[in-house]
């Protein structure tokens, strides 16, 4: 349907006032205020994105304009979809860059009209891949997909980061959900399996590998490559290209990528990985991670997960299933067979966008173990901290810990009782200024910015300090920092 000015006729605009407002109930204001309308939908070549919102008076500016843009968009996926239509209107870079019947790739030194940016709209199309279109073959990602390109308009206009819980609350929750959704398709238990989404299916296979590299190895987060024997991964020699940039880019370096032979389908040959991580150790190698490819890129095909399974756990290998193409046969239950073993995995690496109708890019990368050895060093660290914590407090005359024991926790609550009140005995109107005193040294933290704890009362106990070590990044330097920043703010309270 051709939509004229932002979706509507002028005359069809009359007809349908005419049905629905009898004459005696227009007024001057309703007059000028559907003359302004019609003159803002017919005057795009003077405006400008600054007339726009949150430009005053442009409501109805942005409105117009954005109902052109849809109808551009609308007018191109009918042309998608129909197979009649040319998939593209080749041209030469040249021919682009010279200008096509008004198309200008110049960038302009001046803003440009919201009209001319609706005629760029349209030759951009115009000149484009229609990678919807029913025969588009080339690559392996979905074509369009409605509601997918629905969900893209939607989170182009929340436009927020997915940082925090903070700043995208839906978006935070609905990647856990979908996350663990997907884990669980995998076959991995929720309790036992996390994930992450990247921008293609090549950075997830590079983070495989390197959750793969930090599992064998955790110093080198902190030492570097220099401190690890040679070490070795496998892969098919069908696999997915990625894995040797990933090598190249994590600094393993591609001749530590060992391809393993493939059958005449392409499907890695078990006895053959085998052999090779045999012949590495025999050369003073270090295998460390297998990546087996669950639907090829050139042949589709699917390696033997449960055999090569089988020989990770012999050797204590990390096992990452490339999946990011065939990571959707999942989803069938006619077809998932074909994926037979990857639950055995340790890592997955699955491309929504691929079978699954998702727009460019989506990839997740999934681990099926979190590292239950890393979560024991963390959390002993924490209990050490704060049994520190308790001791120094507990040495200090100014400080009162709320309670005398030793802390069975991460926890430790605690007083600061400042110069004036220090040898003052327990009394309602002692406490009742003792109450005040932590909230004002927190708020003096705050506006300094050095550190953050919380306060609380408690039953018959006045406002204390609550300190939870659970922060990664805390040392015993911080504590003592704390301790005499307490005491720096405290002092004169």
């Amino acid at each position: 349907m051709d939509l004229k000015e932002c979706g509507y006729s002028l005359a069809n605009r009359k007809q349908m006032r005419k049905k629905s407002i009898h004459p005696c109930q227009s007024t001057d204001k309703d007059v000028i205020k559907e003359a302004h309308a019609e003159n803002v939908m017919t005057n795009l070549s003077n405006a400008y994105a600054s007339d726009l919102l949150p430009s005053k008076e442009g409501e109805d500016l942005t409105k117009c304009f954005l109902l052109r843009v849809v109808n551009i968009l609308l007018h191109y996926i009918e042309k998608t979809f129909d197979d009649k239509s040319k998939i593209l209107d080749f041209h030469h870079p040249h021919q682009l860059l010279e200008g096509l019947d008004g198309f200008d790739l110049e960038l302009s030194d001046h803003p440009e009209s919201l009209e001319q940016l609706l005629v760029d709209c349209t030759d951009t199309l115009k000149y484009g891949v229609k990678t919807g279109h029913p025969r588009y073959f080339n690559q392996l990602s979905s074509g369009l997909d409605v509601i997918g390109l629905a969900g893209e308009w939607l989170t182009a206009t929340a436009n927020t980061n997915m940082f925090t819980y903070e700043i995208a609350p839906v978006f935070t929750v609905m990647e856990t959900v979908l996350l663990k959704k997907m884990c669980g398709i995998i076959g991995w238990r929720e309790t036992e399996a996390d994930g992450i989404f990247s921008p293609g299916g090549s950075i997830s296979n590079l983070y495989g590998i390197l959750v793969a590299r930090y599992k064998q190895y955790p110093e080198i987060k902190a030492r570097g490559m220099a401190v690890l024997p040679c070490i070795v991964l496998f892969v098919s020699e069908q696999g997915h290209y990625s894995i040797k940039k990933a090598a190249a880019t994590l600094g393993i370096g591609t001749d530590n990528v060992i391809e393993v032979k493939c059958d005449e389908r392409g499907k890695m040959i078990p006895a053959e990985l085998e052999k090779n991580i045999l012949q590495a150790k025999r050369k003073g190698q270090t295998p460390f991670c297998v990546v087996a490819t669950a639907g090829s890129t050139v042949f589709g095909a699917f390696d033997p997960l449960h055999d090569i399974a089988d020989i990770c756990e012999t050797h204590k290998l990390w096992m990452h299933v490339d999946a990011a193409w065939g990571g959707g046969l999942l989803l069938s239950r006619k077809h998932s067979c074909k994926l037979s073993g990857i639950e055995r995995a340790d890592s997955v690496t699955w491309n929504p966008h691929k079978l699954m109708g998702v727009p460019l890019q989506c990839s997740a990368v999934l681990t099926r173990e979190k590292g239950t050895y890393g979560f024991e060093v963390q959390i002993d660290r924490y209990m050490e901290l704060a049994k520190y914590f308790y001791k120094v407090l507990k040495k200090k005359d100014n400080f009162k810990l709320v309670f005398d024991a030793e802390p069975e926790f991460t926890n430790v609550c605690f007083w600061y009782f400042p110069p004036r009140l220090k040898h003052i005995p327990k009394s309602f109107e002692r406490d009742q200024e003792l109450q005040k005193i932590a909230p004002k040294i927190k708020a003096q933290m705050i506006v300094e910015g050095t550190a953050m704890l919380s306060y609380q009362p408690c039953g018959d106990k006045v406002n204390f300090f609550r300190m939870v070590f659970s922060n990664p990044a805390t040392r015993q330097t911080d504590v003592d920092y704390l301790i005499d920043e307490i005491q720096r703010l405290g002092k004169d309270l």
